[in-house]
């Protein structure tokens, strides 16, 4: 099972750094390049335990809906975020929050599998592990940015 981890140093209140992780708002302006939407459950503000919500998005060329639900949760410093309906043969993303002094070291961990048998595992080690590895540190350089600015108060009321 490919695993993605990465970690993003941010000077900011663990708490900031948490909410704009959870933010289906922010994960809006984030995903930009692939027009994604929240579509059903939570579609604006702070998604919560057991909350879910679908994203449409368009990923190589094509459309798809991806439905994820908050399995796990202790704020400010963890929560977990699980496909239960998509194209991914199983989808699990850690997200780990730790204070150290003035900064917070954020880090994600995603572990999927891709449908298909072999040729998804191909196309894992071929495409599909460094396109998402690109996603996530364009996205948690945006967190980063909301975070060190006052842009987060444009997103977290």
């Amino acid at each position: 099972m490919p695993t993605i981890t990465i970690q993003t140093i941010i000077q900011a209140p663990i708490q900031i750094c948490f909410d704009l992780s959870r933010s289906i708002d922010l994960h809006k302006i984030s995903t930009k390049k692939t027009d994604e939407n929240a579509i059903a459950g939570i579609t604006s503000g702070l998604i919560g335990i057991n909350e879910t919500v679908t994203w449409q998005a368009r990923h190589f060329g094509i459309i798809q809906n991806l439905t994820s639900k908050i399995t796990a949760y202790s704020s400010p410093t963890y929560f977990r975020d699980e496909q239960i309906k998509g194209i991914f043969k199983s989808f699990c993303h850690d997200h780990t929050f730790e204070q150290k002094d003035e900064k917070v070291i954020m880090t994600d961990v995603l572990k999927f599998q891709s449908p298909f048998g072999i040729f998804g595992q191909i196309f894992n080690k071929l495409i599909l592990t460094s396109y998402l590895r690109r996603f996530l540190f364009e996205r948690n350089n945006i967190i980063k940015h909301y975070a060190e600015t006052d842009e987060w108060k444009k997103v977290l009321n």
